[in-house]
């Protein structure tokens, strides 16, 4: 073991940071774009968000190293191609979250709202993203774990990541090696899973939580 970690101690914790750098970056778009695409969608018709939500949903059938390697060819080797793709697959779970927790929210609180005199914006801000979050939460939640193994497709195009080790140790039939990808990334996925999860029951709102109580 000492003699692992002085051969490749310095490259695993790089290939830790950057494999985490992918995902906290995807998350994030996915999580602004998700918010956006599904509050856009919730203020649709039902017969049309019925047609755009299956439609969306295509693109998570992709094969993640189909998608890479079409962005490849049209990008090359650039962090840009990872990030894009992974961005794609992140979306869909925050976006889908996003959606059935604002569709799922009790009309009294909305009406509630507009009795205080709130314009539908600030409705949404103040009143439904906020009875909304833990459902968007755990699209978060959900993303991140996917994220985190999608990002192993990463050095498949020379770009990095804890797929490094992993596909250096098939190549070579090193199980070590694969081992010394396989659990920082395991160990990421429930880690982020875990926070998430935490995170999640807390953003229930107290008077709600009252109410889930009694």
């Amino acid at each position: 073991m000492k003699a692992f970690f002085a051969a490749y101690g310095a490259m695993l914790w790089h290939a830790v940071l950057v494999h985490l750098g992918y995902v906290l970056a995807a998350v994030g778009v996915g999580l602004i774009l998700g918010i956006f695409l599904g509050v856009a969608l919730s203020r649709m018709p039902k017969k049309w968000s019925s047609v755009l939500l299956p439609l969306l949903s295509v693109f998570q059938t992709i094969p993640g190293i189909v998608f890479i390697g079409v962005l490849f060819l049209q990008l090359g080797m650039v962090p840009a191609t990872v990030l894009i793709a992974l961005s794609v697959y992140a979306t869909f779970p925050i976006l889908k979250n996003t959606y059935t927790g604002l569709t799922n929210i009790e009309p009294r609180y909305i009406e509630a709202a507009r009795g205080c005199g709130m314009s539908s914006v600030q409705s949404l801000w103040q009143v439904e993203l906020p009875l909304a979050l833990p459902s968007i939460l755990g699209g978060v939640r959900m993303s991140a774990v996917y994220t985190v193994s999608w990002t192993v497709l990463a050095s498949i195009i020379g770009l990095g990541g804890l797929g490094d080790f992993i596909y250096q140790g098939i190549s070579s039939n090193n199980n070590t090696l694969i081992i010394a990808g396989a659990i920082p990334a395991a160990l990421t996925a429930v880690l982020l899973g875990v926070l998430l999860d935490k995170l999640q029951k807390k953003a229930v709102p107290r008077g709600l939580r009252k109410e889930m109580r009694s």
